[in-house]
């Protein structure tokens, strides 16, 4: 895990619990192979929690807390709701 990624990502979102669903929702999403990252990788190799940490410390990915069922889906892109 790239630890430089990481820290720029907890500034984004602060509160952990919420970062790790947020990243752990997005490795599922990007073990797709129809799903592209939202940012370069840095290798051919890296790894995709890293991608994801990435697109979240650069601000391509953020998310979002449903408090009712009710509510409708943010009409914003890249935005994961939890």
């Amino acid at each position: 895990m790239n630890t430089k990624y990481l820290e720029q990502a907890k500034k984004r979102i602060p509160n952990i619990p919420v970062l790790i669903n947020v990243i752990s929702r997005r490795v599922r999403q990007l073990n797709n192979p129809e799903t592209r990252s939202l940012v370069k990788p840095d290798g051919l190799f890296m790894e995709k929690v890293d991608l994801a940490l990435k697109e979240v410390a650069e601000g391509k990915l953020t998310a979002e807390i449903g408090l009712t069922s009710n509510e409708t889906p943010s009409s914003e892109g890249n935005v994961i709701t939890l």
